[in-house]
């Protein structure tokens, strides 16, 4: 966790349904995670923390996608796409443990457009 990010206190609700966030991503990338954000955001702090980072990795991530489709012209675009690919697996796995274990977790390589 940063320096700058205030410890929240958790209950075993919060880490559930903050962890439901990314486990719901794998079989439902937008529907499942914004639902249970939606439903919980105003309950607990810690489940909208986790909400906010999703939905900018996801949005970053996207972008990384269009980015990388574009470029599939040139071939280039193949290897950003499987790594893009590799590294939103990856990183969702990371998040989906950290914020079971109640930590903040900052995903890396994404914009801050939900603050």
């Amino acid at each position: 966790m940063n320096s700058y990010e205030p410890e929240l206190v958790t209950t075993s609700d919060d880490r559930l349904f903050a962890m439901l966030i990314y486990l719901t991503s794998f079989f439902f990338p937008l529907i499942g995670p914004l639902l249970i954000w939606l439903l919980k955001r105003d309950d607990s702090a810690f489940v909208e923390y986790h909400g906010k980072e999703y939905f900018n990795f996801f949005i970053s991530y996207t972008i990384y996608g269009f980015i990388s489709a574009i470029l599939i012209v040139v071939l280039i675009g193949i290897i950003f796409a499987f790594v893009f690919g590799i590294l939103a697996f990856i990183f969702t796995l990371i998040a989906l443990v950290k914020s079971y274990n109640g930590k903040m977790y900052r995903f890396p390589m994404i914009f801050r457009f939900i603050k």
